[in-house]
């Protein structure tokens, strides 16, 4: 925080992952931060934290977004040269919470205790159960009962918070709040696959964002990306729809028009867009985009760009993901080392490395976490939902997000308990400097009012 001084404490260990016979299954690594309280009955709101993939690290906002410490980063969240280095983070939420960063079981340093174990927490059930147990252990070992309880979810992290919110409540534990960034609670509007034509509205808002940052639309439309937005957006929900709809027996006339409008929305040529049917998937875009420039965009953020060396190829690379691994996967390593004085041998998953199959236990449907979500608004209605969305996120757009949770089926009350808030930012929005303080200002009000009682508007 600048000019204040923070005392806290902070513990890196594991727990074990017991099943119901006291059978230790795995290990699950976590770091932990707390400030003293005046008092042993004065509790502050503990906020349980992790990122997505499935496959990542609780690494991304431990030093990206919310650890009192962060990786240096450029101010619009670029890579530095290497070295890289931590500093402390002024816009740190243990300002007002305590926090837990929790590695799941394959990311980490967290390990299945056999092998022939880890495809059991590989799979959408097995991976809420297991950090479930953890959450129950950890309130016992820690002395935490009683406290106020959050639950924070970046990506593939939303999906596992909507159904712990559940799973939690079934176990006696209830929730006060809700933080979901990045967010995807059903995989549908997400899946570019045959016969199923709801990404490609969804999408369509987040390729005008990234087309309007790379100057790729016309004058009337780069003025004012939120007016521009919201054309897009009322556009893709009706009449683009309504086209894709049609399917084959959209009239010839309508359907030039169609990609004449998709042409001016995304950046993209009109006979390319005519091509493809009138449908452009996510990885079609960020080759086509700046093709002319031999570039491609990212999908984590599609601010970031990089050099496309084989356009023919269908095989690429994420040009954000290049821009983060490198510096937080060092600085990581040296602040468990260095500062906190943790050493293991085992490699730390970052991102991927430690899972291999996941299992989405989804048969000829969808994986869908969003009922989880509804149950636990039905069963405790004091408990809020905040949902942070970036609008250059090609991997989990913001309009897909605003969908599910439209589609809820909540009463008025109930849709009272959520608020949101979108940033000119990517899929990791705090790696913007700008962004990172709005959202910590959100979050710091958000858990306020849901402890307060009042609905935050």
């Amino acid at each position: 925080m600048k000019g204040k001084a923070l005392a806290y404490t902070v513990t890196a260990g594991e727990l074990p992952v017991q099943n119901d016979a006291g059978e230790t299954e795995a290990q699950i690594f976590f770091v932990a931060y707390s400030v003293p309280t005046p008092s042993p009955t004065v509790k502050r709101p503990l906020l349980f934290i992790f990122n997505g993939g499935p496959g990542a690290s609780s690494v991304w906002l431990h030093l990206g977004a919310v650890g009192p410490r962060i990786v240096r980063m450029l101010p619009d969240g670029r890579m530095p040269a290497p070295p890289f280095h931590l500093e402390d983070n002024d816009t740190t939420w243990l300002e007002w919470a305590d926090l837990v960063f929790i590695d799941p079981v394959g990311t980490g340093y967290s390990r299945a205790a056999k092998a022939d174990l880890t495809k059991k927490f590989a799979t959408v059930l097995g991976d809420v159960d297991s950090l479930g147990r953890f959450i129950r252990l950890y309130l016992g070992r820690y002395e935490r009962w009683g406290g106020p309880l959050f639950l924070a979810g970046e990506s593939y992290g939303a999906f596992r918070s909507a159904g712990l919110s559940e799973y939690l409540l079934e176990h006696g534990i209830a929730l006060n709040g809700i933080v979901l960034i990045s967010s995807v609670m059903n995989m549908q509007p997400l899946s570019f696959d045959q016969g199923n034509d709801l990404p490609y509205p969804l999408f369509l808002p987040s390729y005008t964002a990234t087309a309007w940052y790379h100057h790729r639309l016309a004058p009337q439309f780069q003025a004012d990306l939120d007016k521009t937005l919201a054309q897009a957006e009322s556009w893709a929900a009706t009449e683009y729809t309504a086209a894709l709809v049609l399917g084959d027996s959209l009239p010839t006339e309508k359907r030039r028009e169609v990609a004449d409008k998709l042409a001016e929305f995304t950046g993209l040529d009109a006979a390319f867009i005519a091509n493809r049917n009138l449908r452009i998937d996510s990885r079609s875009f960020v080759r086509e985009l700046l093709r002319d420039r031999q570039q491609m965009v990212g999908y984590l953020d599609s601010r970031f760009a990089a050099p496309d060396l084989e356009p023919s190829s269908h095989r690429s690379f994420d040009p954000a993901v290049a821009v983060i691994k490198p510096p937080y996967t060092d600085a990581f390593n040296r602040y468990i080392r260095t500062e906190l004085g943790y050493k293991s041998d085992l490699e730390y998953f970052v991102l991927g490395g430690g899972i291999g199959h996941w299992d989405w236990e989804a048969k000829n449907s969808y994986a869908d976490t969003s009922d989880n979500l509804r149950n636990s608004f039905a069963k405790n209605p004091y408990m809020k939902l905040f949902v942070a969305m970036g609008l250059f996120d090609l991997a989990t757009p913001h309009f897909s997000s605003t969908y599910t949770l439209n589609h809820l089926g909540l009463t008025p009350a109930l849709q009272k308990n959520i608020s949101t808030r979108r940033y000119r930012a990517g899929h990791m929005m705090y790696l913007d400097s700008t962004s990172r303080g709005q959202l910590n200002r959100d979050v710091k009000e958000f858990v306020h009012k849901a402890l307060a009682g009042t609905p935050h508007e």
